[in-house]
């Protein structure tokens, strides 16, 4: 399923922006006199979307070399409605997603690099890397799940 960088990108721009229509639909439906729980699932589930499209990004911004430009205004974009899909739709037309995941070193020296060794490493152990970022991701939802929402109660 996640075969390319670019893949897995798309399915995470995409996923942001549908879970933003589930949280603006349960907004409306609350405001209508729904019941707020709706909110709440639905806050839930584009919360941990969010972390994982957050998380992509910064795997991604290492593993395709972007500049630090590239990487800021990649990752906030989740922040933004729908915001994900045009910047899914620049990063493929300017060939920021493009290649194959990189799984060997090459004659290039940025392949030398601690964080590309790491990677490799990584990519080699995909349900590793799967494990640690969701457990990353787990760990940082709880926190937030803990603070609250925005705005409080």
């Amino acid at each position: 399923m996640f075969t390319t960088p670019a893949r897995l990108f798309r399915v995470l721009a995409i996923a942001e922006a549908i879970t933003w229509t589930l949280l603006i639909s349960a907004l409306i439906l609350r405001a209508v006199g729904q019941p707020s729980v709706l909110v709440t699932i639905a806050g839930g589930i584009h919360g941990f979307v969010f972390l994982a499209y957050g998380a992509t990004a910064v795997l991604l911004a290492f593993h395709q070399r972007w500049h630090a430009g590239v990487a800021a205004a990649t990752i906030p974009s989740a922040i933004v409605p729908y915001a994900t899909i045009p910047v899914e739709i620049w990063l493929h037309r300017s060939g920021r997603l493009e290649g194959q995941w990189r799984l060997t070193e090459t004659d290039d020296p940025r392949d030398r690099t601690w964080y590309d060794r790491t990677m490799r490493w990584f990519l080699h152990r995909p349900w590793v890397l799967a494990v640690l970022i969701a457990v990353a991701i787990i760990a940082i939802f709880s926190i937030l799940l803990l603070i609250g929402p925005p705005g409080g109660r």
